[in-house]
């Protein structure tokens, strides 16, 4: 029996929290608790219970954080506001510098990427400032703006549409599993980013290699 072909990749989009972004900075998420005075506990629980209205724009940040603010009993003030959106910034603001640089070497090779991503609009504001090259993606698709999250099928489709490419020739990666399987189910090929070593061997199983070399 033949085998069918793969599509060329003409695409590759990224998710931005933990593929272009390292892990959560500790030092950033203890001047969250400095600011808001509650315990790791309380804190984890609230900032994660309603990430996804936050990040699916159903709550602004200001929303978002008096939310918090209501349940870890602290008063929110404007400044006060400020530094948690700025913070908040930073605790997924450093940088995954092994995939930032592949992705500026597919953009050098003409190759198309964008970055998919469940964000809020603080958050969003606060990154394009923070990092400039995120204006060299050919596409970004940020859920805040599209009132909708990965993995629904339909924030795929909008970065495919972004993207103008057919889905099956984009590759997506993502850290979450959740999230690479709604890539493959809206028909885009799919990897699971985890250790930058398993990524790499992955890439070069799944015969993606040669977008890996320059």
């Amino acid at each position: 029996m033949t085998s069918i072909p793969k599509p060329a990749i003409c695409a590759v989009l990224f998710d931005y929290g933990m593929v272009l972004s390292t892990p959560a900075d500790p030092f950033a998420w203890a001047t969250l608790r400095a600011l808001t005075g509650a315990g790791e506990e309380s804190l984890h629980h609230s900032y994660w219970l309603h990430r996804d209205e936050y990040d699916r724009g159903e709550l602004t940040s200001e929303a978002y954080w008096q939310l918090i603010a209501k349940e870890t009993v602290f008063t929110l003030d404007a400044a006060k506001l400020d530094a948690l959106r700025a913070a908040d910034v930073e605790v997924w603001g450093q940088i995954n510098r092994p995939m930032v640089e592949w992705a500026h070497r597919l953009q050098q090779r003409g190759i198309r990427t964008g970055i998919l991503s469940n964000i809020g609009d603080a958050m969003e504001s606060g990154l394009r400032h923070k990092h400039s090259w995120i204006a060299n993606f050919t596409h970004c698709t940020w859920s805040h703006q599209h009132r909708i999250i990965k993995p629904a099928a339909a924030i795929y489709q909008c970065a495919v549409q972004g993207l103008g490419c057919p889905a099956a020739s984009i590759l997506f990666i993502d850290d979450r599993e959740k999230n690479v399987q709604g890539a493959i189910a809206a028909g885009l090929q799919a990897i699971q980013y985890t250790t930058h070593a398993e990524f790499l061997l992955a890439m070069r199983e799944r015969g993606f290699g040669d977008l890996l070399d320059n």
